[in-house]
């Protein structure tokens, strides 16, 4: 009933996030570039649920953004799923207890995300993008999505605690031994 709960409660999330990014942060764009929630939301859900969780709700939010949001199918989808994996990377190698720690994982994370929708768009789409543009678009968002972080984590930990101990368990110890 709890893991019921817990995956109502970031459907919820999700839904809320997705009504911030389309019409809250559309007024607090820097030069048309809003920060991306979605990238620190699946990081989020990869970081503190078990391994399946990150690929699964990266998936489902990158097929419902790409059917929402773009004519073709697969961007959000791949990147996106690919940030879950890349969550529960960082879950094995590095601690979530430092705000910097969860800063420096959002950067990788945004990064990495941008890097792959850019490829997709010139290899896939034949779309010509501009280098330069895309480098000012990327600064912009790491650094909107790095304040957003700063400013949200004592709940992001707080409820990602939670979750890790309901889906995890309590195997601090034998993490690291």
């Amino acid at each position: 009933m709890k893991k019921f709960l817990i995956n109502l409660i970031l459907i919820v999330i999700g839904f809320v996030i997705y009504f911030l990014q389309s019409n809250f942060f559309s007024w607090f764009s820097i030069s048309g570039v809003k920060p991306n929630l979605f990238i620190v939301y699946i990081l989020f859900i990869g970081l503190f649920g078990n391994k399946s969780m990150g690929i699964i709700y990266g998936a489902g939010v990158g097929i419902f953004l790409d059917l929402i949001f773009k004519e073709k199918v697969g961007q959000n989808l791949l990147g996106l799923a690919l940030i879950g994996v890349i969550a529960t990377i960082f879950d094995k190698n590095f601690s979530k207890d430092s705000r910097i720690t969860m800063m420096f994982m959002v950067f990788g994370s945004t990064v990495i995300f941008e890097v792959v929708a850019y490829f997709i768009n010139y290899i896939i789409y034949s779309i010509n993008l501009e280098l330069v543009n895309f480098i000012k678009i990327l600064v912009i968002e790491v650094v909107y999505n790095i304040l957003i972080t700063i400013i949200i984590y004592p709940l992001i930990q707080k409820f990602g605690y939670y979750i890790e101990n309901e889906y995890k368990g309590n195997r601090i110890l034998t993490r690291y031994f």
